[in-house]
């Protein structure tokens, strides 16, 4: 789901408990994949491989990369093909008929170096297909872990762990590293959070808390949770996740 650099601990067994939804939503990213039969797929950032198996079914010939090792771990007792990655350094060259990424990309912080190893992994007209969080996405969490900080004298930014592009951010990206845009869109996506938002806190925001003494830790998490209930708690008193998502379709230029 992510690399080193953003600090963020990844924990097979939690992440499907609190967060197994991910790649169940994930359906529409692989809808705009439209995986054939024999293609050479690489999915970037492919976590615990839910997704990478339904590639596989569709009778592509896919390998999974990720940047944590116990997720790749999972991956493979799924009997996956899967190795772990830093998705800012891919090694590949031509080698990929499409890359695919779900709910990864927004964990690479340097968004030039990932997006210049996918246009090396591609063969000429191979295309790029992702979703990941957008320009706003989470703003909700963001705003309420940023005044927790705050008021404690904590710098919040170099804790901040994502990277939520515009669509012009990311066009522009895509296009200075040779790709033509087929198609990509901002889609705002509510959520429901099956364990609450103590649960996605704990399963996605450490590094926000990361080094901190646990009473301080857990006060600024429970400050947080409170200051969010007003716009993601419903009248019966479920928790959503504010996802925006950035959605696109790309092909490398031949």
């Amino acid at each position: 789901m992510t690399t080193a650099s953003t600090g963020q601990i990844w924990d097979a067994g939690r992440y499907q408990a609190n967060a197994g939804f991910v790649p169940v939503l994930g359906a529409p990213v692989l809808t705009l994949l439209a995986p054939a039969e024999g293609e050479r797929i690489l999915d970037l950032g492919c976590g615990d491989g839910a997704l990478t198996e339904k590639l596989v079914a569709c009778g592509a010939v896919v390998t999974g990369v990720d940047g944590s090792a116990a997720m790749i771990d999972a991956a493979r007792a799924r009997g996956l093909t899967a190795e772990v990655m830093d998705g800012h350094a891919l090694n590949y060259s031509a080698c990929f008929e499409a890359v695919f990424s779900n709910a990864a990309l927004h964990w690479m912080t340097r968004p030039e170096p990932v997006v210049a190893g996918v246009a090396r992994a591609l063969v000429p007209g191979g295309r790029f297909v992702a979703e990941f969080g957008g320009f706003g996405n989470v703003a909700a969490v963001v705003t309420a872990l940023t005044a927790a900080l705050n008021r404690r004298n904590i710098d919040p930014a170099p804790r901040n762990p994502w990277y939520f592009p515009t669509v012009e951010e990311y066009s522009a990206l895509l296009i200075r590293h040779g790709f033509v845009i087929e198609d990509i869109a901002l889609v705002p996506r509510p959520t429901p959070l099956p364990t609450g938002m103590a649960g996605w806190l704990e399963t996605f925001a450490g590094p926000f808390v990361a080094g901190l003494e646990e009473t301080e830790r857990q006060a600024i998490l429970d400050e947080a949770v409170a200051a969010m209930a007003p716009a993601l708690r419903d009248g019966s008193g479920g928790w959503w996740a504010d996802y925006m998502r950035l959605r696109f379709r790309a092909r490398l230029g031949a």
